[in-house]
């Protein structure tokens, strides 16, 4: 069983949680402002649940704060 810690997002349900496009989630892993994708097969790729969710909580203080 799998903690939401340790649960492993496919690209389709980062965008449902974040409301970012393909190519926003792409672009901003690769400057390193989003939690880069892991590797979990030859040809697949997915992103940590709890990075994600960091990510979120990190943008809604930011606007807090700005």
């Amino acid at each position: 069983m799998t903690t939401s810690s340790s649960r492993v997002l496919r690209l389709k349900q980062v965008q449902e949680m974040t409301g970012l496009g393909r190519d926003s989630v792409y672009r901003l892993a690769r400057t390193s402002d989003f939690p880069r994708p892991v590797k979990i097969g030859l040809s697949a790729s997915g992103w940590l649940e709890s990075e994600v969710a960091a990510y979120i909580a990190r943008r809604a203080a930011a606007r807090g704060a700005a």
